[in-house]
């Protein structure tokens, strides 16, 4: 179901929907009010859900598509101003599985990028929606590896894409007062998004968050989050670790991506590095866990069933070096374990 004030937005949108074969539209709405009432006659897989609509918002009717139809996948579509990515947040905080950054209007008959990253969004929570009835049980069972180090990490590095920031949060929650090793977070996400994540992860956290700087010191203490739009790396400035930031070209089609921040952990810390794979479409991640774990790191992968998509943490344990597949709320306690 499309749910978008404008004709024009949602007639573009269906259209960019359509050519996917499997995808089939069964409903669309003006606003939230018709969606909820449409919800509770059509069975609906996805929802892609506009944010600023009259009668009933997005935000207002977020809460209410959930209890209609429980399991159904949210997308949430909103134009890139602050208060937009604010919101956005806020919906993933609240249930939303994902966001798609939307152009202006003007913009969205030639917005391939757009377009791209909602068919693949889409069409990956499809296979989650409650019309489904693939379950992660169906997967062979992917075993983790026995603990093979004792060395206390010297840095800690996260990534995660679709449904990875509400798990990002519970795990800064879970890690306060915990661990003193700097934390480096990539999470796919568009410019001005990183910058409100990271001070919710601060708040979460109780601990300094921003957005990574060129050239910044990594300190005990601090967590720091790709920014938007730049890839997060790892260099030397003399003997210190540094925030390196760069614009080479997207990896596994986004930029920040998580494998250039693990490839470069891994060379400057080596068996000091401990890494986590969240919830995430794609790849992204897993060749970096290869290249950490053969340089004597180590790393976990969120498990299927409390994943949005398995692909980046599904990915990532399919190489076999994994030393633990667990549940979001286990995630923490297993980082501090580790770190302390």
């Amino acid at each position: 179901m499309v749910v978008d004030d404008s004709a024009i937005v949602r007639g573009l949108i269906i259209q960019m929907l359509e050519k996917h074969v499997d995808i089939q539209i069964v409903a669309r709405a003006a606003n939230g009010e018709v969606a909820v009432a449409e919800l509770g006659r059509t069975e609906v897989d996805v929802i892609v859900l506009d944010l600023e609509m009259p009668v009933m918002d997005g935000m207002t009717a977020l809460p209410l598509l959930l209890a209609k139809r429980p399991g159904v996948q949210i997308v949430v579509a909103s134009t890139l101003s602050k208060r937009n990515a604010r919101i956005s947040l806020e919906a993933l905080q609240q249930g939303a599985a994902d966001y798609v950054p939307k152009p202006e209007t003007g913009s969205l008959v030639n917005a391939e990028e757009f377009e791209r990253e909602l068919l693949s969004k889409v069409v990956a929570l499809g296979q989650r929606g409650p019309g489904r009835t693939q379950t992660p049980a169906a997967r062979p069972i992917l075993a983790a590896q026995p603990r093979k180090s004792t060395v206390r990490p010297g840095i800690i590095a996260i990534g995660g894409s679709t449904g990875a920031p509400p798990v990002l949060l519970q795990i800064m929650a879970g890690l306060k007062d915990a661990v003193t090793q700097p934390i480096l977070i990539t999470q796919h996400m568009p410019v001005t998004f990183t910058a409100l994540l990271a001070e919710q992860l601060a708040r979460a956290g109780a601990r300094p968050c921003a957005e990574g700087k060129d050239g910044e010191p990594i300190l005990p203490g601090r967590a720091y989050v790709a920014p938007g739009g730049w890839h997060m790396t790892v260099g030397r400035s003399g003997v210190t670790p540094v925030i390196r930031l760069n614009q080479d070209p997207p990896e596994h089609f986004c930029r920040p991506a998580v494998d250039p921040m693990l490839r470069s952990a891994a060379e400057i810390y080596g068996n000091r590095l401990l890494a986590v794979i969240l919830t995430g479409m794609g790849a992204d991640g897993a060749e970096g866990c290869r290249i950490a774990a053969q340089s004597g790191g180590r790393f976990a992968v969120q498990d299927e069933t409390s994943s949005a998509v398995w692909g980046m943490p599904g990915a990532a344990a399919k190489t076999g070096l994994a030393e633990a597949i667990l549940p979001a709320h286990q995630i923490a306690n297993w980082i501090k374990e580790i770190a302390k």
